[in-house]
């Protein structure tokens, strides 16, 4: 008997003693918490899409809850923004309690990869008060996610367009420019004509007759972009070569096909399958793909601080934080209004289908601006050290 209870004070001694565990409760490993938190906002991102499609299956018990006033508030676009807000809440204190962290093994970095018991409390706080509140407050957080989202988007931008460059550089940096000669030309011409592949693609699905003229202007007007963005690269004061500008195609273009994929269905510019209202398998494997996008989207932008340091030091103690925890818990709270501002089509008042996302006029717009706003940060960020190389001349001349 002795002998069970010892071999069983063993195991678990062995199981304190693992290193995930150990790491999980001690708070040794601030990569492990990444992974938790993008965990927490996928479940976040689920329980807003269940309270808009399925939300009527809880109505009797939303009841209860004076905020809902019978239900009725707690469904549908008010349903994600009631989610939203709770995750916005989490991720916006976990932002003011790690902001300027620098140095590990300290108190704020212990609590941003510890304590889960009491941040899974916490979460569950702030997921439960959201249904407590009147549908003014909602509303009102509702118009400010839509501010919060597009600081998102600008964000993601910002840190899309500066992988492109880091990439490009490591590319033509003298240590690597011979042996990735060859990759970076195969890699620009593909890029090239995956580009023009899907402009032509989009020209037969989206724009099938002479009388769609918004989205045939859509495409033409991104063909365009994509020349602009080339010249400026290859011209002779810029010199950026042509990857990046094949890479940032790509992008753009991808924007555009989202733009008019989230055109409202019954329009004879979609194709019609795609107008059906029956909800089939692409539709379904469509969404899931679009939330797990979120999530992977929001996660990456989080950990890419070092691209909106102004001050570049290369070098890093072996106590530094690997990452920025502010900003990595500012871009999850922007991504909580996102992803919300996707469920409900940028639109409060805007009914959507179930398995869908990002539909509506408004989130047609909403991409599409995106898209011309990512060529005039890259064309910036291409001409702008040109610009401040010239004041420079002439101040010093």
């Amino acid at each position: 008997m002795e002998s069970g209870e010892s071999s069983n004070s063993e195991r678990h001694a062995v199981f304190i003693d693992s290193s995930c565990f150990r790491q999980f409760s001690n708070a040794s490993n601030p990569w492990l918490a990444r992974y938790i938190y993008a965990l927490l906002f996928l479940i976040a991102t689920l329980l807003a899409w269940a309270a808009r499609d399925y939300g009527r299956n809880a109505l009797t018990e939303m009841e209860r809850l004076k905020g809902c006033k019978g239900g009725r508030d707690c469904l549908g676009a008010e349903g994600v923004l009631r989610v939203s807000l709770g995750c916005f809440s989490f991720f916006i204190t976990m932002f003011l309690a790690t902001a300027g962290t620098s140095k590990l093994n300290g108190r704020r970095d212990s609590w941003h990869s510890g304590w889960w018991a009491a941040k899974i409390v916490m979460g569950l706080a702030f997921a439960i008060i959201p249904f407590l509140l009147p549908s003014a407050i909602i509303q009102f957080y509702g118009e400010i996610a839509h501010f919060g989202a597009g600081v998102f988007l600008l964000i993601q931008l910002i840190s899309i367009i500066s992988f492109i460059m880091w990439l490009n550089d490591c590319c033509q940096a003298d240590k690597y420019a011979e042996r990735c000669q060859i990759h970076m030309m195969l890699l620009a011409t593909t890029s090239y004509v995956v580009c023009l592949v899907g402009i032509i693609l989009m020209y037969i699905w989206y724009a099938p007759e002479p009388s769609c003229l918004l989205n045939i202007f859509f495409i033409t007007w991104t063909l365009v972009l994509l020349q602009l963005m080339t010249s400026v690269s290859l011209h002779p004061k810029v010199n950026a070569g042509i990857l990046t500008p094949g890479l940032m195609g790509l992008y753009v273009v991808f924007i555009c096909w989202c733009a008019i994929r989230s055109e409202p269905a019954g329009d004879n510019c979609i194709r019609r399958q795609e107008t059906t209202v029956k909800t089939d398998w692409l539709t379904i494997i469509s969404f899931v793909v679009a939330v797990l996008a979120i999530v992977i989207a929001t996660f990456s932008t989080g950990i890419d601080s070092k691209c909106f340091q102004f001050r570049k030091d290369e070098t890093q103690a072996e106590d530094d934080v690997p990452y920025g925890y502010g900003f990595f818990h500012f871009v999850f709270a922007t991504g909580a209004m996102y992803f919300a501002m996707l469920l409900i089509g940028w639109n409060t008042h805007h009914a959507m289908r179930k398995w869908t996302i990002d539909v509506g006029w408004t989130s047609t717009w909403v991409r599409i601006v995106n898209e011309w706003l990512a060529v005039c940060v890259y064309l910036w960020m291409l001409v702008a050290p040109i610009i401040w190389k010239c004041r420079q001349t002439a101040e010093s001349t």
